[in-house]
């Protein structure tokens, strides 16, 4: 693995302030969305990967010190990895199982578990691991952009659903309440429209 303060391009006692500005421009830089249909796009999620891995490295062990090419740990990289490839597979039962196995719980943990959730239709679940993902490491947009997506889908079911034009032949309660208010003014001019009530 490469020394994360290259991989970030700062220096090695870049304040915390620094190695966040800097990660937040490496991810605008290498975002996938910005590669769709683009022969590059896998170099970039790679790419995405290692910036992801340096920055995690970075703020568990910011202010401990210069970095040592043998003291870095993978952290369930290669575990997180084989994840993502049986998601990429849309093999999402693999996935789970693979993803139960890691004892790191970490926000990408919560990330892919939440996106496995997405995908296989409970919405809900999928929800809480991608916001509690996003709650455990606010600056990492990949998790942002997929809050977002669902925080937008949310939104325009629900302005879809409730703003649908309704048919008042279909709706019995309008018919009742029309009938109603038609026999209290029948009643109030001395008629009575409907004779029951």
């Amino acid at each position: 693995m490469r020394n994360p303060y290259e991989v970030l391009g700062v220096r090695e006692n870049a304040s915390l302030e620094e190695i966040k500005r800097a990660y937040r421009e490496q991810v605008k830089k290498y975002h996938p969305d910005k590669y769709q249909d683009n022969p590059l796009r896998e170099l970039a999620e790679e790419k995405l990967r290692e910036i992801n891995e340096a920055y995690e490295y970075l703020l568990k062990n910011h202010g401990q010190g210069t970095y040592s090419s043998g003291s870095y740990s993978y952290g369930g990289y290669s575990e997180f990895q084989t994840v993502r490839d049986y998601i990429m597979r849309n093999d999402f039962y693999a996935a789970e199982r693979e993803l139960n196995k890691i004892n790191n719980r970490n926000d990408e943990w919560f990330y892919l578990m939440g996106i496995i959730y997405v995908n296989r239709g409970n919405y809900s679940q999928g929800y809480s691991y991608i916001k509690r993902a996003a709650e455990m490491n606010p600056y990492n947009e990949e998790y942002r952009d997929a809050l977002n997506r669902l925080n937008n889908s949310y939104r325009n079911y629900n302005t879809q659903y409730y703003n649908a034009p309704r048919r008042d032949n279909d709706d019995c309660c309008q018919i009742c309440a029309w009938l109603y208010c038609t026999d209290c003014l029948c009643e109030c001019c001395g008629g009575d429209f409907i004779s029951c009530c």
